[in-house]
């Protein structure tokens, strides 16, 4: 096992990435279990408001990120100093994009419908660096068997051709299975090679002249949306909770 973290991890130099999705993913969870108690008022945390003004997250969030990303790239690839930047740096990653909707939309939606896009954020740059990870430098590692070139070769052109697949799943709108074809090799053929959603790239730049296939794509996206919309609103609900919801309307 340890020869295999060293060949994989240490030697080809990913242990910094390693890290810094780790305190990256650790920092989030937390912060978001923080955030929660005090919504509900528990426990003894509470919001940092000096001078009455309400000092969010983010704040240290990008103090953390610039000193942490640039130690990093003053750090070599191993070593403490490298370790070390990049756990600062993920510890910055993560209170930022906590908050990704606040800087999206400049106004404090955090516990808003619009407010789950950083919970979204977020489970995709986890996956983004666990691609960097699972891909292992598969060119960058020295004493390698004829057998263990070949295989890499293979790794290098199926991630080519996953690759493809997800950039034309992203194009037809369908991001989530873009995502999930980004850890699980080839769902992307799926998004591939259906149908793309009403209002993507591909469905602007090719079913201008088809009006069936628009209208079929209205019908399929309508249904799957009707299907999957609660389930996936269910687990962004668990990982960063629910959202406010608005007051009832007052009949007159």
């Amino acid at each position: 096992m340890f020869d295999w973290f060293n060949r994989n991890v240490i030697e080809p130099g990913k242990l910094p990435m390693l890290l810094a999705l780790t305190s990256f993913i650790l920092t989030f969870l937390i912060t978001r279990t923080i955030v929660r108690l005090i919504r509900a008022g528990r426990g003894p945390f509470k919001n940092v408001t000096p001078g009455g003004m309400h000092i969010h997250h983010v704040v240290p969030g990008v103090i953390l990120t610039v000193i942490g990303g640039f130690g990093a790239v003053g750090s070599a690839r191993h070593g403490v100093a490298a370790a070390f930047c990049a756990i600062i740096f993920g510890m910055g990653a993560g209170l930022v994009l906590d908050e990704f909707a606040l800087i999206l939309h400049l106004d404090d939606v955090y516990w808003t419908e619009q407010g789950r896009q950083s919970v979204e954020v977020v489970v995709l740059a986890a996956a983004l660096a666990l691609l960097v990870l699972g891909g292992f430098s598969p060119l960058g590692v020295n004493d390698q068997s004829p057998d263990e070139q070949q295989n890499r070769v293979t790794l290098v052109t199926t991630v080519a051709i996953n690759f493809l697949l997800v950039l034309i799943t992203l194009f037809k709108g369908k991001a989530r299975m873009a995502l999930l074809s980004v850890l699980i090799p080839f769902v992307a053929i799926f998004g591939a090679v259906r149908l793309a959603r009403p209002g993507s790239f591909w469905s602007k730049r090719f079913y201008r002249k088809r009006p069936k296939a628009r209208a079929k794509s209205r019908l399929r996206s309508y249904r799957h949306d009707r299907r999957w919309g609660g389930l996936r609103h269910k687990f962004q609900d668990l990982i960063g909770g629910a959202p406010d919801r608005p007051p009832p309307a007052v009949e007159r």
